[in-house]
């Protein structure tokens, strides 16, 4: 099991008082295209993994998040350790669904 901090995670209910945030969507394009976080930008998982250093600049904080935030915390992890500014959303966009209704 992936361990991360939980200072590198955030709730929806916070997500949604920040303004003029980083948010990535790290979903598929389809799912993206079906509904996503509003201003959220899609790199798929895979693409962003490949090369983060076209897509991410280690001096700007990145939110981001996937269906449920399993696999977005997993990618939060590497990408931490890559030296990037990431935050895990919880719960991931089935939680900002809920929350935002």
């Amino acid at each position: 099991m992936v361990e991360v901090n939980l200072m590198n995670q955030i709730l929806i209910e916070k997500l949604n008082e920040l303004k003029n945030i980083h948010i990535i969507d790290i979903r598929s394009q389809v799912k993206y295209e079906e509904g996503h976080i509003l201003n959220a930008i899609n790199i798929p998982k895979n693409n962003l993994m490949s090369s983060p250093d076209a897509y991410l600049s280690k001096d700007t904080k990145y939110y981001i998040y996937c269906d449920l935030g399993i696999i977005s915390r997993e990618v939060c992890v590497n990408l931490d350790e890559l030296g990037y500014d990431v935050i895990n959303l919880i719960g991931g966009y089935k939680r900002w669904l809920e929350a935002n209704k």
